[in-house]
């Protein structure tokens, strides 16, 4: 896709982009650039929250049948085709995993092999050298709210996904406190509007391009090599 879409270059190229994060995309971006949080050193990522514990009879779910699902696991390309959007992509990666119910029943009754994991912990390091832990799970019942971390050398931001919501700290402060996000920086979904507009020359696509697409892929590709040899690899560059 990305290939034919360079050959057309006169033509407009979008995926449908991740959406958890997008009312503080902008916000965040912006204070990241303006150097927030000064150097960026480690990342914590936890998407993760469960209403209730693992159901080891429910059926096979498209999203743990790997001829459907692919290398992805859980919401993990989801979110990390977000982090993205204010962070360098991975360079690194070392991963482990749990599959809870190694064999579920498909749509036709029969019992098939899971392969998708339903929790995943990931070191990555990312360009730039900041450190991420990112953690993806179905079985952390009745747990923290999915949240982002990012510390740096002068200061500390967190992103509650779920609330929508941003607080931060600077070297002096002795606590977080809330960052407003201005009205017109809090623009959510607009993905159809954003191509419409892109097809008529009014605006460029900002959400998602082919580029980001293969970057995703070659994450989720680097952590099912890491699990799958039981060591780090390196993140395929685009």
């Amino acid at each position: 896709m990305l290939q034919a879409s360079r050959q057309a270059p006169h033509l407009v190229a979008q995926l449908v982009p991740s959406p958890p994060t997008l009312e503080v995309d902008a916000t965040l971006k912006a204070l990241l650039a303006e150097g927030y949080v000064g150097d960026v050193l480690a990342v914590e990522l936890a998407a993760t929250r469960q209403p209730s514990f693992i159901d080891r009879d429910a059926p096979l779910h498209w999203r743990q049948d790997v001829a459907r699902s692919g290398h992805n696991i859980l919401n993990m390309g989801i979110w990390y085709e977000a982090m993205m959007r204010w962070l360098p992509p991975a360079r690194r990666v070392s991963a482990m995993a749990r599959i809870a119910v190694p064999r579920r029943r498909d749509e036709t009754g029969a019992e098939r092999e899971v392969k998708v994991p339903d929790h995943v912990d990931i070191l990555a390091t990312l360009a730039g050298s900041a450190v991420a832990h990112l953690r993806f799970s179905a079985v952390t019942a009745l747990g923290p709210a999915n949240e982002v971390w990012i510390f740096g050398s002068d200061g500390t931001l967190r992103l509650e996904a779920d609330a929508k919501r941003l607080s931060g700290a600077r070297r002096g402060d002795k606590e977080l406190r809330e960052i407003p996000i201005p009205a017109e920086r809090r623009v959510g979904w607009r993905v159809e509007e954003e191509f419409i507009n892109a097809v008529r020359g009014r605006e460029k696509v900002s959400h998602t391009t082919f580029e980001d697409g293969v970057r995703y892929m070659e994450f989720t590709d680097a952590v099912a090599k890491s699990l799958a040899e039981g060591r780090t690899v390196d993140v395929a560059a685009l």
